[in-house]
């Protein structure tokens, strides 16, 4: 037996498809016995587990019974299918429709840009989780570390004292409270000179990254990213019809000789404190010239304070926006400094752009929600947050201190590393092993028990040899150290 596959989704839904469509056409007639599995795979040029999977799918939804020691057939009552009247009106006779292939879905402009600016495997930006031993993931912080016991005593406070007004819609831009808690922490930590008015509370900041995009990004507007970059930035902007911009970062972040020879711009991405993935940190000349440039060509600056609060061998250098307020749209989260799924970051808007922005967010969905805000408030307020990312400093020093020490003792010359004096992660260069190696290395490091993460996502063109985005916050010194160790060996055993 053939069978006339659609080529639409997994091979064992198109064999299933093709079954069904001979059953209802009365080409298998109900009570016959299909062929054997192993005879029809073989026929039809199929695996036999294909063949397999088709046949349990017609038995579950009833088009086909299975008998130990009497294979499979044709159900002698097929299931209700749906049907349409034949030529003659008068005829009681129906004759069943086959869906056939799923049409492409009828999509906006916008929608099409989105789905060709993500990957075709989806957007997630949970990387997966392979309970590996040594796993070194970037992103998260040690949940270990956590004052969890103060979070949920402050959840607990403001669940009891929810009154009816904070059970209603909220305002757009967050609670009062918190919007006068962030303002005041981020003036004296980041050097931000805002109003509680400006802060505008978001979830995360990739929701903030897309209200900016949805407001000031027009197709074929040229926007200016970091190569490499942080991809969530790069998407939106995709998505809305800009015209990229890359310039490339070295160890200082983006080259602003570079960004000079570029007019007639919309809006520059950067992220200034700690680039990622390479880590560079932007001196005062360059944020002074990236500034200049902005104002030259009137374009807006969208800031991403991403992980600032960690530096290890200076006081964090305060934000661009504390420079030109005006011109600078600054966003932030408390992802890194607390945990992820806490969903609550921040966008601080220049006074001529809160209200369009307010605008945006309230389109978006109708506010975030308000008990979490309420507790980071006080969390903020009672000083619990300043004192947690005063030890968090000195423990990811300390792991920091670990991860640089294997690194030296166990690759030396053999590695490049960058970004390693702010941060969570260090970008890491294997100059000896080629890109194409690297899955294979990733395999091998996985069956040692070692999760690593190539930084190649994160470029527009990636270079041709290895590299690495290497997280340590979440492991301990010890696990830092063995598992540099085994990293070490098995690249020795490729390099054999």
């Amino acid at each position: 037996m053939w069978l006339a596959l659609d080529g639409n989704g997994p091979l064992y839904r198109q064999a299933y498809r093709a079954l069904r469509r001979l059953i209802l056409d009365g080409a298998l007639p109900p009570g016959s016995r299909l062929p054997a599995t192993r005879d029809l795979a073989g026929e039809s040029g199929l695996s036999r587990n294909t063949v397999v999977a088709a046949y349990r799918q017609l038995v579950e939804e009833g088009y086909a019974e299975a008998r130990t020691g009497a294979g499979t057939s044709v159900a002698a009552a097929l299931p209700e299918a749906k049907t349409t009247p034949t030529s003659s009106p008068s005829s009681t006779s129906r004759r069943a429709i086959d869906p056939g292939p799923v049409p492409e879905p009828r999509l906006s402009r916008e929608g099409r840009r989105i789905l060709d600016a993500t990957p075709s495997r989806g957007l997630s930006w949970e990387l997966p989780r392979r309970h590996l031993e040594f796993d070194f993931r970037y992103g998260e912080p040690a949940y270990a570390d956590l004052p969890l016991e103060t979070w949920q005593r402050l959840i607990g406070r403001h669940g009891r004292r929810a009154s009816a007004r904070r059970l209603a819609y909220s305002h757009p831009g967050g609670a009062p409270e918190l919007r006068t808690a962030l303002a005041a922490y981020l003036g004296r930590s980041r050097g931000v000179d805002c109003s509680p008015e400006q802060v505008i509370v978001t979830y995360g900041s990739q929701q903030a990254i897309d209200l900016v995009a949805r407001v000031l990004v027009d197709p074929e507007d040229r926007v200016v990213i970091e190569e490499p970059h942080y991809s969530g930035t790069a998407i939106r902007m995709a998505s809305a019809g800009a015209r990229i911009v890359p310039i490339p970062v070295d160890r200082d972040g983006i080259d602003t000789d570079l960004l000079r020879a570029e007019t007639d711009l919309r809006l520059i991405c950067v992220t200034p404190s700690h680039q990622f993935p390479t880590g560079g940190i932007l001196p005062l000349p360059r944020r002074l010239a990236v500034l200049e440039h902005a104002a030259t060509t009137d374009a807006r600056v969208l800031e991403d304070d991403y992980d600032s609060e960690f530096r290890y061998d200076a006081r964090p250098i305060e934000s661009l926006q504390g420079l030109a307020p005006d011109r600078v749209l600054y966003t932030g989260s408390a992802s890194k400094m607390l945990f992820p799924s806490l969903r609550i970051g921040w966008l601080v808007a220049p006074v001529d752009l809160v209200t369009a922005l307010s605008s945006a967010k309230a389109i978006s969905d109708t506010g975030s929600a308000t008990l979490e805000q309420l507790a980071l408030a006080t969390f903020i307020e009672e000083g619990a947050l300043e004192r947690h990312v005063r030890r968090m400093r000195v423990r990811n020093g300390e792991r920091r201190a670990a991860l640089l020490d294997a690194l030296a003792h166990e690759l030396g010359d053999a590695c490049r590393v960058h970004g390693e004096n702010a941060g969570l992660h260090v970008l890491l260069d294997l100059p000896d092993l080629r890109r194409e190696r690297v899955a294979e290395f990733r395999r091998r490091c996985e069956q040692r028990g070692v999760g690593i993460y190539p930084a190649a996502p994160y470029y527009r063109k990636p270079p041709d040899h290895a590299s690495f985005v290497i997280g340590y916050a979440s492991l301990d010194e010890p696990r830092i150290r063995e598992g540099v160790h085994r990293l070490a060996e098995v690249l020795g055993q490729i390099a054999r």
